[in-house]
């Protein structure tokens, strides 16, 4: 997110933000530096609304106030879907609010974790995302997933009303076909299965010469 960030420009909300901390001790406010304004919301509960300057209250799985239905250039949503039961309503209304670009964090593959004030839910697959932005009139733009081997896997997904428009201004947009693929391949699967595979290139080379 830190190298897309600065790519996004206009009215930018952060949705369900909490106090806006990324998970590296920043914000990420500062990821879009080209922003003219930025926003948040946040809900009763837990980490939820606490009435700061340009944070609205806002219930993901209620109805999306008029003031707020496309308020907003751009929506960001980190790690806060796998939370919430009705996740079909809550990601329309991310997208309600947005005249253009959504752009979600959710988790493919990662431990479980709740507690009283909140549940876990769900888990999602790159196709899950592409459906859930068709079904509200959004074309995804670009997508990638976490690289790291030893730790969770969370899939970015950013979306637009108007895919045309970001043509050639985003990284090349490559569909993941299979997310976290590497999940249960240990180094000495990965090294046996070259050794194997060398045998049977040789096997079939000496077949040849017969």
């Amino acid at each position: 997110m830190a190298k897309l960030g600065p790519l996004f420009s206009g009215d930018i909300v952060n949705v369900s933000a909490w106090d806006d901390r990324d998970k590296e001790s920043g914000y990420y406010k500062d990821y879009f530096a080209n922003a003219a304004s930025y926003s948040y919301t946040n809900y009763g509960g837990y980490r939820g609304f606490q009435g700061r300057p340009n944070e609205y209250a806002l219930d993901l799985t209620g109805e999306v106030p008029d003031e707020l239905k496309q308020r907003f250039d751009v929506v960001f949503n980190h790690t806060t879907l796998e939370h919430i039961f009705d996740v079909r309503k809550a990601f329309a209304n991310l997208c309600e609010l947005s005249r253009d670009i959504v752009i979600v964090v959710v988790p493919f593959a990662q431990v479980q974790h709740e507690s009283e004030d909140w549940k876990d839910y769900w888990r999602f697959t790159p196709t899950c995302l592409r459906g859930l932005c068709e079904e509200n009139g959004l074309t995804v733009i670009y997508e990638a997933q976490s690289p790291h081997r030893n730790s969770a896997v969370y899939l970015l997904s950013v979306a637009s009303r108007h895919p045309n428009r970001w043509h050639g201004r985003l990284p090349p947009h490559q569909p993941i076909h299979m997310a976290g693929e590497w999940i249960g391949v240990t180094l000495f699967g990965q090294v046996r299965q070259a050794v194997l595979s060398g045998l049977q290139s040789v096997r079939r080379l000496k077949n040849a010469e017969r």
